[in-house]
């Protein structure tokens, strides 16, 4: 393993992107889309990356080794008055790179950069209740489990349900 480097994506990133998240759905059934059900193609990316570049409230990172993307964080949030204080997280870290802390340093990217940004006091997640290493990450940076969504995932003919689990980086 290299230098890890985490850095905001550029237009020029949209296509690995795409692989990115395209390779990555296929490596475990925990994630919300399977191989090949990335929804946005490379135009599409790059759109987005220059939507979340000019937003307040909206954030990309990426976790890079020897300048290939191995993981990526996000934080998604309306732009509606009542609800743009809340952040929604969303990570995956490649398989051959999970366990070396890669996960917990974009979590704390993320959170570091919503406690910044002025707007973001509340980030969520939703993440199979199964997922049990995912969960106690979770809750190492604070994150409580709020909610249980039975029957949400269906995988292979068998229902998986969903915690939500929040965080709030300042009472109002």
């Amino acid at each position: 393993m290299g230098n890890i480097v985490y850095r905001e994506p550029t237009v020029d990133d949209a296509e690995e992107i795409v692989a990115f998240y395209n390779r990555v759905g296929g490596e475990t059934t925990y994630l919300s889309f399977e191989k090949d059900e990335y929804p946005l193609d490379v135009e599409g990316s790059r759109a987005s990356i220059k939507d979340t570049a000019k937003s307040p409230n909206n954030y990309m990172l990426l976790a890079l080794d020897d300048n290939r993307i191995i993981g990526i964080g996000t934080i998604s949030s309306s732009w509606k008055i009542k609800s743009r204080h809340c952040g929604e997280l969303g990570i995956v870290v490649e398989n051959a790179h999970q366990g070396q802390g890669i996960g917990s340093e974009i979590i704390r990217r993320l959170i570091e950069w919503c406690r910044g940004n002025g707007i973001t006091t509340r980030i969520q997640l939703d993440t199979r209740c199964d997922n049990e290493l995912a969960v106690k990450l979770y809750q190492k940076f604070g994150f409580q489990i709020e909610g249980r969504l039975p029957n949400t995932t269906l995988l292979d003919g068998k229902y998986y349900d969903l915690y939500v689990m929040g965080l709030m980086l300042e009472e109002m």
